[in-house]
């Protein structure tokens, strides 16, 4: 097989010889047969030691790659062996490391449950410094609880007595200044951005506040912001009152929440006022808002026009001369002008008077009547408006977040109480304006009445 590949090899080199002998001699374009011959055999030269060439290259590179192969198997051989000598070395000081550390457990003894104990208190220790408003008038008080935490979980390193007393200090100071009230200058970051230094009361671990104004304590950038919503008015000024105080008992409003962050007083200030529950019941809230001031100002004027009327006619009854200025005047005047007339046209006369007066004393009864029948269906409208705006939210963005209906949910509860808030009053000034209007109608009926009867019996 390999004599076979030899002359395989040497026919194509002949060939090959043979092909460029001819490429030379036709380029140089030889003018005989000797010529011809001469540049083939010059050919022939160059080529055959261009190939021995290339051959001592082959051949150096191939002893090069044995020299590689050999030098890589040596290592491979060194590096298994240092291998194995390592994993001998690990194994015993595998042993040896459980051995000591038997030896350490058996002399700490008590102390191992003791460093427990210091471990687990100072974590709690350093969650709490770190939370605690406290920590804005000490700062970096529980820098050294790291230290001492990894000192206390090492191997190979043991605390200190001082560090020990240290953490015991820290406990005890913490628990001292939660029943302080101090003041103290700090840096307090206003809602706009602004910074001031100004004097700050802390009240124990519960509350900061400055100028009437309660502040929050940004345990992360170690800042202390105003808190861009306040509470009332009369908890503010308890704030003011406290911060004046020199001694004695100050009544504050203090949240109870305020060392796990303050819950109860962000509830109580992030509570909605009522103009801003009024704006969730939208065109609306404002529609029954509008139609709502229309009929309590239409009732307070008609009541307002109705108890003078009333007056007037009180002052009528008691007068001998009719007087024009009040409707009981003018069915007098009536009676008055037509002395001499029979019952039958007398009373036809004061039944038209009287119902001359009637439209203007009985006026805006109507559309009162109107309001607080309306108020109620316009909030029922509210109420389904906002209860398609809440499925179309539902559609959209699906039940899993609550924020998504709570604009439909609120405008359909809001509406509700609007219209309620509108009817209920409505109806009560009504019944009061109708109830006075009917009284002066009854006794404009009766001063009739009562007239046609003198004059029946005037005339039999």
């Amino acid at each position: 097989m390999k004599m076979k590949f030899v002359k395989s090899c040497a026919l194509l080199l002949a060939a090959g010889l043979l092909s460029s002998s001819f490429a030379v001699a036709q380029n140089q374009q030889a003018t005989s047969l000797d010529q011809l011959l001469d540049l083939v055999k010059r050919s022939q030269v160059n080529e055959t030691a261009e190939h021995r060439q290339r051959e001592a290259e082959f051949a150096r590179d191939k002893a090069n790659q044995a020299n590689l192969l050999a030098q890589a198997k040596a290592t491979r051989q060194a590096e298994e062996a240092r291998s194995d000598r390592l994993e001998k070395t690990f194994a015993e000081q595998e042993i040896l490391v459980n051995q000591k550390r038997i030896q350490l457990n058996e002399r700490l003894g008590s102390m191992k449950e003791l460093f427990g104990h210091l471990t687990s208190t100072a974590g709690d220790l350093r969650a709490t410094t770190q939370n605690s408003i406290v920590s804005a008038q000490i700062p970096n008080r529980g820098d050294f609880l790291d230290g001492l935490i990894d000192k206390m979980n090492s191997n190979t390193r043991l605390p200190t007595i001082a560090e020990i007393e240290r953490l015991w200090f820290e406990v005890q100071r913490e628990l001292v200044e939660s029943g302080r009230v101090v003041k103290f200058n700090a840096e307090v970051v206003k809602p706009n951005g602004d910074k001031a230094s100004q004097e700050v009361v802390r009240v124990g671990v519960w509350n900061l506040v400055s100028d009437g104004k309660y502040l929050t304590y940004n345990s992360e950038s170690g800042v202390i912001e105003e808190l861009p919503r306040q509470p009332a008015g009369s908890v503010t000024s308890s704030a003011k009152n406290l911060q004046s105080a020199s001694s004695g008992l100050v009544a504050f409003g203090l949240d109870p929440t305020g060392p796990t962050g303050g819950s109860l007083l962000k509830a109580l200030i992030y509570k909605e006022t009522v103009l801003e529950q009024w704006k969730h019941g939208g065109t609306v809230g404002l529609a029954i808002t509008i139609v709502g001031v229309i009929g309590v100002l239409l009732g307070l004027w008609r009541i307002l026009v109705l108890s003078s009327i009333s007056a007037k006619v009180n002052a009528q009854m008691k007068s001998a001369k009719a007087n024009t200025n009040n409707p009981l005047g003018r069915v007098l005047k009536v009676a008055e002008d037509n002395p001499k007339v029979d019952n039958e046209t007398l009373e036809l006369k004061l039944e038209e008077a009287v119902l001359k007066e009637r439209p203007s004393i009985e006026s805006g009864l109507s559309i009162l009547k109107i309001i607080a029948a309306v108020a109620p269906l316009m909030g029922l409208l509210g109420t389904v408006v906002g209860m398609i705006a809440t499925f179309q939210a539902i559609t959209m963005f699906g039940a899993g977040d609550p924020k998504t209906m709570a604009s439909g949910i609120s405008q359909a509860l809001v509406t509700t109480v609007e219209g309620l808030l509108v009817a209920i009053p409505v109806v009560l000034i009504h019944t009061f304006v109708n109830g006075r209007a009917k009284r002066i109608v009854h006794i404009l009926e009766e001063q009739s009445t009562g007239i046609i009867a003198e004059n029946a019996e005037r005339k039999s």
